[in-house]
């Protein structure tokens, strides 16, 4: 089973949405967390954006980067970017990705295109571990919530 981190600036919107995906779509695929270069709190449009779609991650909180070691993930993957802001250890792990997707949080109104655009790309790295586990998950891209 694969160990992923997913890494934001602050640990509130994107990231959080990313962990909530991949809990939700890689049960027995692969372990997840999530953190920030700096912790902050988990904002309120990025839960009901999830929770628009039956996913809850109102237990989720932002956590710092700092309190995680990189020999413990094997895919790391940014969502806003701050891959150039990482330490080295972080992007040399298996796996490395830096997404850039925009900032919900500078313009609220595109938290549903942000979630949805997180959601296929969390499709696609499940996909892409499924031959590790002997898994078919290639139902998980029509995959319907709420």
């Amino acid at each position: 089973m694969k160990r992923v981190m997913f890494v934001c600036k602050k640990n509130s919107a994107r990231s959080q949405m990313a962990e909530g995906f991949a809990k939700a779509l890689g049960q027995g695929i692969i372990t997840v967390t999530s953190s920030g270069l700096e912790a902050s709190q988990v904002r309120p449009e990025a839960i009901a954006a999830m929770n628009a779609i039956g996913i809850d991650i109102t237990d989720q909180t932002s956590k710092p980067l700092s309190d995680f070691q990189a020999a413990d993930f094997d895919v790391v993957i940014s969502l806003c970017g701050c891959g150039v802001n990482l330490p080295t250890d972080w992007v040399l792990r298996e796996v490395f990705e830096d997404w850039q997707l925009d900032d919900p949080a500078e313009q609220p109104e595109i938290f549903p295109r942000v979630r949805d655009e997180i959601k296929t790309r969390i499709v696609r790295l499940i996909d892409s571990f499924k031959a590790d586990v002997g898994s078919d998950t290639s139902g998980l891209s029509g995959r319907e919530f709420k």
